[in-house]
């Protein structure tokens, strides 16, 4: 199965184009990604979403920085280069888009209101678990 979720900017403004047999809407942009330290330099790819979802992303202005969850399949492409050689770049294929914006939005509209009581207790805590009657063995313990 190949689905990932990344977190990503936008490089360069969607660009919305159209297939030549059945004018299937295509949104194309690039995208960065940022290295695995610090010391590294964030990565760039193509991210393209297809049909209804290429037609939202054009009407919603998505634009260079915003920031981004990508979710969809990674595919990897092989590309002849001017220079004589062959060069392997990622691409996504969007099948969800949303704005971290947006998202921050939606979990503080679904956050529960913190009671202003004077106290640093929370107004409802939650229920006390019980402890598992029979916890999980330990993997060490387990014969092979």
């Amino acid at each position: 199965m190949n689905h990932c979720i990344l977190m990503a900017e936008i490089v360069e403004t969607p660009q919305l184009r159209y297939t030549s047999d059945n004018q299937t809407p295509i949104a194309e942009f690039k995208v960065k990604i940022a290295g695995l330290r610090p010391d590294d330099s964030p990565s760039q790819f193509k991210a393209v979403g297809w049909g209804n979802l290429a037609q939202t992303i054009q009407e919603a202005s998505y634009g260079p920085g915003d920031r981004v969850v990508l979710e969809g399949r990674l595919t990897i492409k092989t590309v002849d280069r001017s220079e004589g050689f062959r060069e392997k770049q990622a691409e996504i294929t969007v099948q969800r888009l949303h704005r971290i914006n947006d998202l921050q939005s939606m979990l503080i509209a679904e956050a529960p209101p913190i009671a202003d009581s004077g106290s640093s207790a929370p107004a409802n805590p939650p229920p006390q678990q019980k402890p598992a009657a029979n916890p999980a063995p330990d993997y060490d313990e387990i014969p092979f």
